[in-house]
């Protein structure tokens, strides 16, 4: 083992690792299960959530997983990635394109950084798609940002379980970081938690019956409109004071209109 490979896996982290889940969507493969549980366990990270995968519980993936089987044992299984990130306050995706719509883009270190300094205060989540198509658009819109590995463009197709080794040791070395800044630390300080993502999805819903109860928004040419607000709103990162101010004034608009109607 290196010396910066030994200083990564005994050093002390200030960080909630514990705050930290990994995402699996659809994964065909066992194996990559498996894999990516022992990845994470190297890396110090606990919470392995798998989102209707076509094989598990698997001895292919105990298999893999060598010494991280404990993941395995503890892993949560849910039928959709919105069950999955429903209390999440920040989540990033793993993306190998760009799409459409632009979208935040990280890369790894950034990603490491980023989920390092949410997980003080908040649940955040790593999500990573199938093996042959990553995530949809639809599941990628979920996200707050994606995350892109910078791998070769003549092959930079990689391994599932290879993916998630990246961005763990990205968050690893942040940690690290963090503790050796001790209480001169540069994470941002804030006054309220983030919305969950159940949180921010009935915002979103809430927003939408109202754009189309004002004629603004016609669910049949919907020309981006909804993809478009949640980039906004994705970017800026709503805590949840903010967001009862928005449920608020979307519920008073609602009421108006209806008062409206009645006279």
């Amino acid at each position: 083992m290196s010396s910066e490979a030994a200083e990564l896996a005994s050093a002390p982290v200030l960080w909630d690792a514990t705050n930290i889940k990994i995402v699996l969507v659809n994964t065909s493969h066992p194996g990559n299960i498996g894999a990516a549980a022992r990845a994470m366990k190297n890396m110090g990270l606990q919470q392995l959530v798998l989102v209707k995968p076509e094989e598990f519980p698997s001895g292919v993936a105990v298999g893999r997983a060598a010494s991280a089987v404990d993941l395995l044992d503890r892993a949560q299984v849910v039928d959709s990635l919105e069950a999955a990130i429903a209390d999440c306050g920040l989540v990033i995706g793993a993306s190998a394109r760009r799409r459409s719509i632009p979208w935040p883009m990280l890369d790894p270190q950034s990603c490491g950084e980023k989920s390092v300094a949410a997980a003080r205060d908040n649940k955040v989540a790593l999500v990573f798609g199938r093996e042959d198509s990553g995530l949809n658009n639809e599941e990628l819109q979920l996200c707050h940002f994606h995350v892109q590995i910078p791998a070769n463009p003549d092959y930079s197709s990689l391994n599932l379980a290879a993916a998630v080794m990246v961005v763990c040791y990205e968050l690893r070395k942040a940690g690290l970081r963090l503790a050796d800044q001790a209480e001169e630390d540069s994470t941002e300080f804030w006054d309220q938690q983030y919305a969950t993502g159940e949180q921010v999805e009935h915002f979103y819903a809430h927003l939408e019956r109202m754009l189309v109860a004002i004629d603004f928004h016609d669910p049949e040419n919907p020309r981006q409109l909804m993809q478009r607000l949640r980039r906004l709103f994705g970017r800026i990162r709503i805590d949840e004071m903010e967001m009862n101010i928005l449920r608020g004034i979307l519920t008073n608009v609602e009421h108006a209109i209806g008062n409206e109607k009645q006279q």
